[in-house]
């Protein structure tokens, strides 16, 4: 509660955690003093019909004047009554003055393809042509296929912290902690050939005992090295979608089975004025002033301009 902001951020978020309408006023009286009296049940009730529509205008904007260079996109999972599971997809965008900025927040089918795809083609036909230079995401193979549909030119690139999660979870605890610090040197690794000559030593010293773990890394070799390509001072926004991960470690649905926490678009309408508020904290991203180079298609290799790398080695 300390992290809150105002009562609108508060109030959705005590709402997905489970605080019925009808007891605002007594959950937060003792926070607020006199404030909490105006919020009766039918306030309450007012202000989520409110952002329900806030919600729907905002997913009919306009996005002709919009230029994303950089995305990533994740499916955010959680019950909203028995048996009702809601998939919140969610993309957050960079603009190219290094923004980050919610791009899409929608209630998805298991992060199908289709659902995905519908997503995309929305934003697409309300004007966003400028395909994103480069997505970030987990394997989740609706969105990647989704993807080469609507914006084939989009450069794909695996989140590694997903990647890691997923590798680890094929291995015995002992030897998790050896192939955590391998990984590490793979995506650490300051040149693209310096990230497969770890990546070449991790197959060698694992493939042998636990080979399905090492099919699940190497399987997405080249997309995990995708951001290589990129500015260097980018690579910490790139490897991971953190920038969602982290927004949704104080966002994300807490709600247990026993416990509604409304229908599908109250929850969706919440959760989506929690990121607008969110968002409004967030920064810039580190080397926003090379994104113009990006969007000009620059080629970068290993960090670094191809022309300033040219030169150098040259001298």
């Amino acid at each position: 509660m300390k992290r809150a902001q105002s009562l609108d951020e508060l109030i959705p978020w005590l709402y997905l955690r489970g605080v019925s309408s009808g007891n605002f006023q007594e959950a937060l009286s003792a926070l607020v003093g006199e404030q909490a009296k105006g919020l009766s049940a039918n306030t309450v009730s007012r202000l989520k019909a409110r952002w329900l529509k806030e919600h729907e205008d905002w997913r009919r904007r306009d996005l002709g004047q919009k230029r994303y260079v950089y995305w990533w996109a994740d499916g955010v999972y959680s019950n909203v009554r028995l048996d009702d599971r809601l998939c919140l997809l969610v993309i957050i965008g960079v603009t190219e003055h290094g923004h980050k900025e919610l791009v899409a927040v929608e209630d998805g089918h298991r992060e199908s393809e289709a659902s995905w795809r519908e997503l995309l083609t929305g934003l697409r036909e309300r004007g966003l042509d400028n395909a994103p230079k480069l997505a970030v995401g987990d394997g989740a193979l609706g969105f990647w296929k989704a993807l080469s549909k609507v914006f084939p030119d989009t450069r794909h690139q695996r989140c590694w912290v997903h990647k890691t999660a997923n590798v680890l979870d094929k291995l015995p605890k002992s030897v998790q902690p050896k192939v955590k610090s391998d990984l590490h040197e793979i995506y650490l690794a300051e040149t693209r050939d310096g990230a497969h000559k770890a990546f070449d030593s991790t197959l060698r010293r694992f493939r042998d005992k636990y080979p399905k773990a090492m099919e699940n890394l190497e399987k997405d070799r080249d997309e995990l090295l995708a951001f290589y390509d990129f500015p260097a001072a980018h690579w910490i926004h790139l490897r991971t979608t953190n920038p969602i991960e982290s927004t949704f470690a104080t966002v994300r649905l807490r709600t247990k089975r026993s416990r509604s926490c409304g229908n599908r678009d109250t929850t969706l309408s919440m959760v989506f004025k929690l990121l607008q508020s969110a968002q409004k904290r967030w920064k810039r991203i580190k080397g926003f002033n090379q994104l113009k180079l990006v969007v000009n298609n620059v080629q970068f290799r290993d960090g670094e301009r191809v022309d300033d790398q040219s030169g150098r080695d040259a001298a």
